[in-house]
């Protein structure tokens, strides 16, 4: 007899868990599927452990910019060893915990998932069925079609080598590259960056993320764009690079060498079509509430989409939406408009809705603020090496539509600037505040 279900949700990560944290307060009989770990990619092979070394490496960048104080330190000495054994000790105990929390939810398949029909999923030898099916499978890195590509590594690696590496190339320019180099530069590797397209980070905002580039170059990270990487090859115990440049042939060697070309959804072993779930090579069509647009009992949500940002937190968001549709009917959609986001770089970029060139393809009439906060007083208190921000405001309606902060505790302003847009909180009114003084946020109200 085959077991039903409510839900089957295929994955234990963010997204799997924000639908079953309202469909079990909602009595929904749950099964839970996961193959892997439970918490998925963000706190095991993500988001937390590397948080972990980029806290080491905004230490490392603290003792440097120690002597603006009058404070004379030694060159600081990172055991890289130590740090990945500190980082693993931190998160030991999530996948348990997760795993924990699921089995209180609802019934839980260690063993990978695979559509046998519109409502129904083998596990292992078994098969069962629901009502809804939640994929929830996050996302993998992208592979690519280098001769040679085997000799990469992933972030995976980064997080669990207890060696630093002396030279480091990352092929790619997305956020894993761009934070795992500050990391690396920081510790004291030599670092190049190798992007097919004309700049890094091409969906933020074009001057923040110049000014991570000035801060990239400035501690040795070299970044090359427009760049054809044509093969990596072993030479002597080592990696090389052969790539094409302005129509140069050019090779740089390395003892390691990063996929740094972002992550895709993780649905390839699925079997989509048993399910009648369409998809274009992966990308699952869904309608503007997360359900399947050709199979009313799937959803999707968190990585698996290919039509939101891959943030942990949205993530979270997306799957408490689909869980209350579930519950009530499809009545909600996500609001993606104030949705903050970081690229931990040191210091970080931060940012909230619409870049400045959105904001002119929509036609909106903007008043843009862009301040270097360097030479002001919190600033220069702090020896800041990059001190930026950008804001955008509406003229008509005094609303803020856009947020890009680089430094000044940006990862932690940037959401002042999301709680304003959330609620419809007018620039005016944001400015008039009081605000503890002196603070990075006090200079909020200066920035626009």
């Amino acid at each position: 007899m085959t077991e039903r279900y409510d839900i089957i949700i295929i994955g234990g990560g963010n997204a799997g868990f924000g639908v079953s944290s309202v469909a079990a307060e909602g009595g929904k009989r749950i099964a839970f599927v996961e193959d892997w770990d439970f918490g998925g990619t963000c706190p095991n092979r993500g988001c937390t452990p590397k948080k972990v070394l980029v806290a080491a490496a905004h230490a490392l960048h603290e003792i440097h910019i120690a002597k603006v104080h009058g404070i004379d330190v030694g060159e600081p000495k990172l055991d890289w060893a130590r740090l990945i054994d500190r980082e693993k000790a931190m998160i030991a105990a999530i996948p348990e915990r997760m795993e924990g929390l699921a089995r209180k939810r609802g019934e839980v398949f260690r063993a990978r998932a695979r559509f046998t029909g519109p409502n129904s999923v083998a596990v292992g030898d078994e098969v069962i069925e629901a009502e809804h099916i939640v994929i929830a499978t996050g996302s993998k890195p992208r592979s690519l079609p280098i001769p040679g590509a085997e000799h990469m590594i992933i972030s995976d690696d980064v997080l669990s080598e207890r060696h630093l590496p002396g030279e480091v190339v990352f092929i790619g320019g997305g956020v894993i590259a761009m934070e795992f180099s500050h990391v690396y530069a920081r510790a004291g590797a030599r670092v190049t960056i190798l992007e097919a397209l004309p700049r890094v980070l091409p969906n933020l905002d074009a001057d923040a993320v110049e000014q991570v580039l000035t801060e990239s170059r400035r501690i040795g990270v070299s970044i090359k764009t427009g760049v054809k990487v044509n093969e990596i090859v072993t030479n002597n115990g080592r990696l090389g690079v052969r790539y094409t440049q302005d129509g140069a042939d050019l090779q740089i060697d390395a003892d390691k060498v990063v996929n740094g070309a972002g992550r895709v959804a993780n649905v390839d072993e699925l079997d989509l079509e048993a399910g009648a779930v369409r998809h274009d090579r992966g990308k699952i069509e869904v309608d503007s509430y997360l359900r399947s647009a050709s199979n009313p009992a799937v959803w999707v949500c968190g990585d698996a989409l290919t039509t939101s940002a891959q943030l942990s937190p949205l993530a979270t968001y997306e799957g408490q939406v689909v869980g209350r549709n579930i519950l009530n009917g499809a009545n909600e959609q996500v609001d993606y408009r104030t949705v903050p986001s970081c690229v931990f770089t040191v210091p970080a970029l931060a940012s909230v809705g619409l870049t400045e060139q959105e904001a002119g393809d929509r036609g909106l009439k903007v008043t843009v603020s862009v301040n270097d906060m360097t030479d002001w007083f919190s600033g220069e208190t702090y020896g800041e090496t990059v001190a930026w921000a950008k804001v955008l405001v509406e003229e008509d309606s005094d609303r803020i539509v856009g947020a890009h902060i680089v430094g000044h505790s940006g990862e932690e302003l940037i959401h002042l600037f999301a709680l304003a847009m959330r609620h419809d909180i007018a620039a005016a009114k944001l400015k008039s505040g009081i605000y503890a003084f002196p603070t990075y946020a006090a200079d909020t109200k200066s920035l626009f």
